[in-house]
């Protein structure tokens, strides 16, 4: 059994304090015993606009942002997902929003750009979300070995879009992680549900760390961070504010179960048309 951890922030338009409050709370979730620890997403900027995080954009395995989190990984001997880093792109005017994986030597293993894009609007106050405006979109499914089982990368928006965790859980997945920002209103209708969803389906845990609170833009994201077992079981929640939720991961349990309720060899999808 593993211990891992989601990480809450309630991230602003500094960078440099952000990276310093992600540094206390991966040293608070070592310390506890966490051997991942996954940070959510745009933990290093929450920009006062879009495009803040275009400004701050890094070359992929080089920038101030991307060396922070390697040192953090080395310092504790933790494996971390950095939840969003903006990267640059071949568009000047957007980023990928990357989410990369570190082992416990500051290296990086994985890298995953979300593929799904948050452009909505939203309520009766017409909340409008544009990030294809400064974001460019990732094209593939990310599942990587670790030490704590086969990791199924994805961020944010993509949760409402069951056929990326299928393709995840297809290619071997047994851990799904989902740092996230979501919204004040979509995360209160839907959050917990749909985390829950992608867990049972796919007889998988969930690791969904996000921010949670009010920002300098003027918005307020949701929280609830939580992990989620395999069964659809809440294992710990971090509903406001920054903190960590730390959970253990068994693999044994997990692997005895889909022998047992082979649901996931059930799949007929040749025959749905």
């Amino acid at each position: 059994m593993t211990l891992m951890a989601a990480i809450q922030m309630a991230s602003g338009p500094q960078v440099q304090a952000n990276l310093m409050e992600a540094g206390r709370l991966i040293k608070e979730a070592a310390g506890r015993g966490a051997k991942l620890v996954v940070l959510p997403e745009t933990f290093a900027i929450m920009g006062v606009h879009e495009t803040d995080r275009v400004k701050a954009a890094e070359e992929y395995g080089n920038g101030p942002i991307q060396t922070f989190i390697s040192q953090q990984a080395k310092k504790y001997g933790v494996w971390i997902v950095a939840g969003t880093i903006p990267v640059r792109s071949e568009d000047p005017e957007r980023v990928y929003a990357a989410s990369i994986l570190y082992n416990e030597k500051g290296e990086i293993v994985a890298r995953y750009d979300k593929i799904h894009l948050f452009d909505v609007m939203l309520g009766e106050n017409q909340e409008v979300y544009t990030e294809s405006d400064t974001t460019f979109p990732g094209q593939s499914p990310v599942v990587v070995d670790s030490p704590f089982g086969k990791l199924g990368m994805s961020v944010c928006y993509d949760l409402r879009f069951p056929e990326l965790y299928r393709r995840l859980s297809a290619q071997g997945a047994q851990v799904l992680l989902v740092p996230s920002a979501f919204t004040e209103l979509t995360g209160k209708a839907h959050w917990e549900t749909l985390l829950r969803a992608r867990a049972i389906e796919n007889l998988c845990y969930v690791i969904a760390p996000g921010q949670g609170g009010y920002h300098v833009n003027g918005r307020t994201t949701y929280g609830h961070s939580m992990i989620v077992d395999y069964w659809g079981r809440v294992r710990g929640v971090q509903e406001r504010g920054t903190g960590i939720v730390v959970a253990e991961i068994d693999l044994a349990s997990l692997e005895k179960t889909r022998k047992t309720f082979p649901v996931l060899s059930h799949r007929c999808t040749e025959s749905i048309h």
